[in-house]
């Protein structure tokens, strides 16, 4: 792995830590880095009324997208209270999001470590127009 990949998945670890998830304890933290270079980090945000809850994947895309960005080449999410060894990906609605700005890869962390995957491998059939 790369030096940025080891920092995005050491960023979405750190980010994971910020995420306000009273409600189901499941902290998500994600890092990304554009195209241009810059890197933005997200944490998932709970509500009681649970439909408005973000994913942490969507906080670090909004920021990024915020910002002027326009294209996302890899991020890192991390979910730093799973039960399970097995890695978590971003659920289907923010792969569909991070379709829609050209992300390049993905990559998830768990506690053995982290892997990276091209994003096809995430979303072979992404919806585009």
């Amino acid at each position: 792995m790369s030096e940025i990949d080891e920092k995005l998945a050491k960023l979405a670890t750190e980010a994971g830590k910020k995420a306000y998830a009273p409600y189901s304890n499941f902290r998500v933290g994600a890092a990304l880095v554009t195209d241009s270079g810059n890197i933005y980090t997200g944490c998932n945000i709970e509500n009681a009324a649970y439909p408005a809850a973000v994913c942490g994947e969507d906080v670090a895309v909004f920021k990024a997208i915020s910002e002027g960005e326009t294209k996302i080449d890899t991020i890192a999410v991390a979910c730093i209270d799973a039960k399970s060894d097995t890695a978590l990906f971003p659920c289907g609605v923010s792969r569909q999001r991070l379709s829609e700005f050209n992300t390049e890869s993905v990559i998830v962390v768990d506690k053995k470590g982290y892997k990276k995957y091209s994003f096809s491998e995430i979303l072979p059939f992404d919806f585009k127009f």
